[in-house]
């Protein structure tokens, strides 16, 4: 168990007025001690605060008043103070298993945790979900959470997820349900395992058994080259359009039966189908973009001006929440403004990976610019069908450079970047070209497009 230490104080805030400090350490809020930054939250928003500092060894207590519900104006370093809740099932396609050797050791983390379930959008299996759990969540409503189900056959279930528990784990889901608490669902198809008739099997016990879900994405199974699973691989052309057809007769039947679709399938389908997407309006409002679901759909509106402001809303309560931690395990993305531009005038490359490209293509194509263009690298680092942006490397983006033209303007999305960092740990400091790193979406795009 830590305690929250302090990294910055907003001048002008209630924390700098009780003269709160930047490494200070918060030992207990009016006595009690916040085991992570939900429990935090909710000390902080009392109007009139005691705080016990350890500053330096020095224990002194420092006293706050404000308004109730008003931040306290400091920023925290960690989500979590006690220990993450690591995931204890062995899941066959589980894609951490799929790293290769000597990235930093954060990225190893395999956590099971309902409260970082709540906080960055990580799916839980439910595994390690106890009653004080439930309590906790439906007392304090931590919701939304997301919940990893993949097979509703106990069995199958169970085997995906190489743990006993996972048979039974689901009644927790429909505990969650039972007390109105917001649930996401995911299952990730694996070819061969949880596919065809077990889809189909799955799907309709969501719609008997947890009819109440918000959501249900279902996601194709990824493969890297450090893969030594030999019954996992990737989907067929054909498999994926299994895929995207099942999804859409349950679609029909949970809009004819509940008012809604709830079941999407992600956009890597209709890409690996060569299908195309489907209209907006199927995706109702984009509630799963963070899972890959409509950002196809979600990207072409930015980018053609559909839309005034990005409709990809970031996952977490960290969009909000007093106290957002710089460093943790989802960190916020780097870059977040226009950066480096050569010159005006120079030609454009947009960087990114196979599957952004299919996406990206066509719509450059409607801008009638011969100075654009979209530059595709493939992800050689983790190899297999690793395709999306967000996991190139700096590695892959050296490669790729080191035989580009100078003085280009070369664009990058932020999505690749963790505090500035790549997941090979590398930064855009260390590429051969400059780049201008900007957020990941249309309207960022379009705008650095605009001529100057």
């Amino acid at each position: 168990m830590s305690s929250p230490r302090v990294v910055s104080v907003a001048p002008a805030s209630p924390a700098e007025r009780a003269g709160l400090a930047p490494g200070d350490l918060i030992v207990r809020l009016n006595g009690e001690v916040p085991r992570d930054i939900i429990a935090y939250r909710l000390l902080a928003d009392e109007g009139e605060l005691c705080l016990d500092i350890d500053r330096g060894g020095l224990q002194i207590s420092l006293e706050v008043e404000k308004q109730p519900g008003e931040s306290l104006g400091a920023e925290i370093h960690s989500a979590l103070f006690d220990q993450v809740r690591t995931c204890d099932n062995h899941c066959e396609f589980c894609f951490i298993y799929q790293l290769p050797p000597n990235l930093r050791e954060s990225l190893y983390l395999k956590d099971d945790d309902y409260r970082l379930s709540f906080l960055y959008g990580n799916f839980t299996t439910l595994t390690r979900f106890t009653e004080l759990d439930l309590e906790r969540v439906v007392t304090e409503r931590i919701s939304p959470l997301h919940v990893s189900i993949h097979a509703t056959d106990p069995d199958l279930r169970s085997s995906m997820l190489r743990n006993r528990r996972g048979a039974s784990s689901l009644r927790w889901l429909r505990a969650l349900l039972d007390h109105g608490i917001e649930v996401h669902g995911q299952v990730v198809v694996c070819p061969g395992r949880n596919d065809g008739a077990f889809l189909d099997e799955t799907l309709a016990t969501v719609l008997d058994s947890y009819s109440e879900l918000a959501t249900l994405s279902v996601v194709p199974l990824g493969v890297s080259d450090f893969n030594t699973e030999p019954t996992m691989r990737p989907h067929t052309q054909a498999e994926a359009s299994d895929v995207i057809d099942a999804v859409h007769d349950w679609q029909d039947i949970y809009l004819a039966t509940l008012g809604r679709r709830i079941v999407h399938a992600a956009d890597e389908y209709y890409l690996l189908a060569n299908r195309p997407f489907p209209d907006h309006s199927v995706y109702e409002d984009f509630p799963m973009h963070e899972d890959g679901i409509g950002m196809a759909r979600t990207f072409e509106r930015e980018f053609m001006g559909e839309t005034a402001t990005p409709t990809g809303v970031a996952t977490g309560f960290f969009a909000w929440v007093d106290g957002a931690p710089p460093e943790g395990y989802r960190a916020p993305r780097g870059g977040g403004e226009i950066s480096i531009r050569p010159r005006p005038n120079a030609p454009v490359a947009i960087i990114t990976g196979g599957y952004g490209a299919q996406i990206l293509g066509p719509l450059v194509q409607t801008l009638d610019r011969d100075d654009i263009r979209v530059l595709s690298v493939e992800n050689l680092f983790f190899g297999g069908n690793t395709g999306v942006a967000g996991l190139l490397t700096g590695a892959d983006l050296i490669r790729v450079l080191s035989t580009e033209p100078e003085g280009h303007r070369y664009l990058l999305p932020d999505v690749c970047l963790s505090q500035g960092r790549f997941l090979d740990g590398l930064t855009p400091d260390d590429l051969p070209r400059q780049v201008e790193i900007l957020p990941t979406d249309g309207i960022a795009l379009r705008r650095a497009l605009e001529p100057k």
